[in-house]
């Protein structure tokens, strides 16, 4: 971005303001990237901290983003505030976090919410709570400021060309996560938007669920956990369950009852699951057939649909 920066401020200056959704305005600036940056090595992993000083000062130059800077934020990933006459803008990450994934993601949440949301509130405290903590209007401006850092950062059609046709692993979320400059926990949030099938990321410690993200097929069906309203515990026949090693990859089919009783008895399970020393927790995949709608005892329900 540097060595074509006249190009880039160019490129932004002539972006009209009006209000978009955050995958919209996501997208927006990914094709203003990719006309910009040619190369893989400049493309990705997105250099957040120049596009929203460089976006911010053309777009918006009366209330442009001025300083982007690390500090001790106790208890919080990432900060967005502006100056008492709120003309200008800085973003403050916790410069504690060790994770550069975790970091680019919080100044692209910050960056988001500043694209999004400056206007309807003074300052934003982000912290890594899970979003049922938050009252409904918080909720929706943390997902939306999620939603966008994930589009901005793995663009869609290039995270769909990394996986397309590629048996899901850890390896190949991995090789996400570095082409991208992500954690693995985004990487393996975002393939399970795109996958073909029910698929659940979890992560635990202790084994209990410390919290749990549906696809959409998945919630549809009723299988998720509602991990803020009560204690789940990893089922013992789990290969997640007492997992102690310091670095696991490991998978198992099973019974989808293992983890969901209603499922039917032929309807099969595949966990995968991650563990490291690097987290304090571990991730599992959990992935399944399609569910379907089927008649039962004068009743619509969603059964899980039996292999074949």
């Amino acid at each position: 971005m540097k060595r074509r920066s006249g190009f880039v401020e160019s490129s932004i200056a002539g972006m009209t303001t009006e209000s978009l959704t955050p995958m919209a305005e996501a997208n927006r600036l990914s094709a203003m990237l990719n006309l910009v940056l040619k190369s893989e090595s400049e493309r990705f992993p997105v250099d957040v901290k120049s596009l929203a000083l460089e976006c911010s000062k053309n777009r918006f130059p009366g209330d442009p983003i001025t300083k982007i800077e690390g500090h001790d934020l106790p208890g919080f990933e990432g900060m967005l505030s502006p100056n008492a006459a709120r003309t200008k803008w800085k973003i403050v990450y916790n410069d504690s976090q060790r994770s550069s994934g975790r970091i680019r993601f919080t100044l692209a949440h910050e960056f988001g919410h500043y694209l999004l949301h400056r206007n309807r509130q003074d300052k934003f405290m982000c912290s890594d709570l899970d979003m049922n903590d938050w009252d409904s209007n918080e909720r929706q401006i943390e997902s939306d400021a999620d939603t966008f850092a994930s589009t901005l950062l793995m663009p869609l059609d290039d995270f769909r060309r990394q996986v397309s046709g590629e048996k899901i692993s850890f390896d190949l979320i991995d090789h996400c996560a570095n082409r991208y400059g992500v954690s693995r926990t985004a990487a393996a949030l975002k393939w399970i938007e795109i996958a073909p099938k029910r698929a659940i990321l979890l992560a635990s410690r202790d084994d209990h669920l410390l919290w749990a993200r549906s696809n959409k097929a998945a919630y549809k069906s009723g299988r998720y956990f509602a991990t803020r309203k009560q204690a789940i515990e990893v089922p013992a026949g789990s290969i997640a369950h007492s997992c102690r090693r310091s670095e696991s990859l490991l998978q198992q089919s099973a019974s989808a009852r293992l983890w969901f009783p209603a499922e039917p008895e032929a309807m099969p399970i595949t966990e995968l699951i991650h563990s490291s020393g690097q987290y304090d927790y571990t991730l599992t995949l959990l992935l399944m057939p399609d569910a379907e709608w089927r008649y039962d005892t004068g009743r619509m329900a969603w059964q899980g649909r039996q292999a074949r």
